[in-house]
């Protein structure tokens, strides 16, 4: 796969790039782009919904989100295109409701903590992630580069992970925004192949019934 084949997901990696490495020398840019309930409730500052989605913490955390983003994020492009669900459009839709959509929880969650702040576009590949997992979910995953899964197992030890370290709440990941960016990414693909491919729907079922547990 070349740049012509997906412009889309280079084109939405290299905003990622340009705005975080702008974030990692710019504390001021940072401060007006990151996702700040409290702001957002006070000031309606709605636009951090979106710009949070474009910043990143550090290095690493920009690498993983534009690694992973950049494997799945062109099948779906592909996907999108091929099976007429509205190409590049609905794909922009999916990555930008995604940023909303994952946020609303923290924002609820937070909208009274001046304190807290968030960033990242985690929201937005995790549902991005699962999307593809829909349309090839056998296919073959490996878990911290070692460990092969079905996409279809992944999918269900994220959401389980997602949930429960949410609750546990002891680290500094918005747990809340990969969950509910999966789950978004779920319902946002087959309510688009609902509408605009239904014919899909069979070919899809159908795959669930051939399952393979390490994937292939």
């Amino acid at each position: 796969m070349n740049f012509y084949e997906t412009p889309v997901t280079f084109a939405l990696i290299a905003l990622n790039v340009l705005v975080s490495v702008i974030g990692f020398t710019n504390a001021k840019f940072v401060e007006k782009a990151i996702m700040w309930p409290y702001g957002v409730k006070r000031d309606r500052q709605f636009g951090r919904f979106i710009t949070s989605g474009f910043l990143h913490a550090n290095w690493s955390h920009l690498f993983f989100n534009m690694f992973t983003f950049y494997f799945f994020g062109r099948n779906v492009e592909i996907y999108f295109s091929a099976y007429a669900l509205g190409g590049a459009i609905s794909y922009l839709l999916l990555y930008f409701l995604a940023l909303i959509v994952s946020d609303i929880p923290s924002y609820i969650k937070h909208q009274d903590d001046s304190r807290y702040r968030s960033l990242g576009a985690s929201g937005a590949v995790s549902a991005v992630v699962f999307a593809a997992i829909i349309f090839d979910p056998w296919s073959r995953i490996y878990l911290f580069g070692a460990v092969p899964l079905s996409a279809f197992l992944f999918a269900g030890l994220y959401i389980v992970y997602c949930i429960y370290m949410s609750r546990k709440s002891t680290d500094n990941v918005n747990h809340d925004a990969h969950l509910w960016g999966a789950l978004f990414g779920l319902a946002f693909t087959l309510a688009l192949i609902a509408v605009k491919s239904p014919d899909l729907i069979a070919g899809i079922v159908q795959e669930l019934k051939n399952p393979s547990l390490f994937g292939r």
